[in-house]
């Protein structure tokens, strides 16, 4: 239950703040944050009960810090559903063959790590330009999180995200607890395929859900003993990812960070047992599921800088990781520090956005400078961080 209300609490608000950015009304906002959190709930359940292993699935977390950034294209949010579907797609084509799921996830380590840090960067600076602008929301917010982080690491994010809370609840009039707002609800909606926008978003979306969320989801339960059976959760997570577009949410994936909670010791001095946590946990995902409308009206009244600011505090560690990963081999520095630099950027061209171009000009500069791919490929390690759910 910890592990599903720290993962849930600690990044919802970038999932809103990521489908409004590309295009979502609070409707269709309310409507993904509903069926990406039962989705992943149901995934959870299934995957944990037939394979009697502690697998957790979550939502992209890194994914939704990308709808951000594509978001300054003012995307169609039907070709951004698009988009989902064809991200969706490719991931149950890694499950069905394997080969492609290797080669993705052999994207150089540099790039892949540099184009994630590009993503984040502007998200992690929301923190302070809120504290600025808004210093009533921001100010609270940004203390609890540094006093947390001292004295209680995991629960930092969580407690900044009610210290925003509260302080979003005290500066409002409080019309957004209307019944209507906040009864669950499904909003159909219907895709459209917009070449560029699958260059530009669901390209990018299924790159690092693989590389920045799959891989590390695989490695964590590694290291407490448990095989993940890839296949079977790639499609699943697929398959439940395609459902969840169409109602306007973005990718789900294994988890890596309340994938550690539920599969370690604390769960149970069993392993063999604690896979029941897992399953316990993906009920609570349900049952969270049903409070998405409230969480989106919450999300919809605060002034959207201070929304991405709670984010951004959940993705720092995420942030610091990606950069150390990037620039850890001092012969392809130069290529992380363009491909970085070109996605934090947020440059369009021909109306394709910068994480694409990001990877264009890291593969491009890596050939140049180096005559053929690094013999190095991404180290399949959890990518730490500070929140529960910047892997949850």
């Amino acid at each position: 239950m910890i592990a599903a209300i720290a993962g849930f609490a600690t990044s919802f608000t970038l999932v809103v703040a990521g489908l409004q950015a590309v295009g979502a009304t609070e409707q269709q906002a309310a409507s993904g944050l509903l069926a990406l959190t039962v989705l992943m709930g149901l995934s959870t359940i299934f995957l944990a009960w037939r394979h009697r292993i502690p697998i957790t699935i979550a939502w992209s977390t890194p994914g939704a810090a990308l709808l951000i950034v594509a978001g300054q294209n003012n995307t169609n949010f039907r070709a951004a559903v698009g988009a989902f579907l064809v991200c969706a797609a490719l991931i149950v084509v890694c499950g069905l063959w394997p080969a492609l799921g290797r080669l993705i996830t052999r994207v150089p380590r540099p790039i892949a790590s540099a184009m994630l840090a590009g993503i984040l960067f502007p998200i992690c600076v929301a923190p302070i330009t809120a504290s600025i602008e808004f210093p009533w929301l921001g100010v609270p917010m940004v203390l609890t999180w540094l006093v947390l982080l001292r004295l209680s690491p995991r629960w930092a994010v969580p407690g900044a995200m009610i210290a925003a809370v509260v302080a979003i609840a005290v500066t409002s009039t409080g019309g957004w607890l209307g019944a209507s707002n906040i009864a669950p609800q499904l909003n159909l909606v219907l895709p459209e395929f917009d070449p560029l926008v699958i260059v530009s978003l669901g390209l990018p979306l299924f790159i690092v859900t693989m590389a920045g969320q799959n891989v590390p989801g695989i490695t964590v339960m590694q290291t407490f003993g448990y095989a993940v059976p890839a296949p079977s959760a790639l499609v699943t997570t697929g398959a439940a990812s395609a459902i969840s577009a169409f109602f306007g949410g973005h990718a789900l994936n294994l988890a890596a960070i309340t994938a550690a909670l539920t599969a370690s010791p604390e769960a149970h001095d069993d392993s063999s047992k604690r896979w029941i946590a897992s399953v316990t946990a993906g009920s609570t995902y349900v049952l969270l599921g049903l409070g998405a409308g409230f969480a989106t009206a919450l999300v919809t009244v605060a002034p959207p800088v201070v929304v991405v600011a709670i984010a951004g505090l959940a993705v720092v560690g995420a942030l610091i990781a990606s950069i150390q990963t990037a620039l850890e081999d001092d012969r392809h520095r130069i290529t992380a520090i363009a491909t970085f630099l070109v996605t934090a950027s947020g440059i369009t061209i021909v109306g394709i956005g910068s994480a694409f171009w990001g990877l264009v000009i890291g593969a491009v500069l890596m050939l140049w400078l180096h005559g053929s791919r690094p013999r190095r490929a991404i180290r399949s390690g959890p990518v730490h961080s500070s929140s529960s759910s910047s892997k949850s």
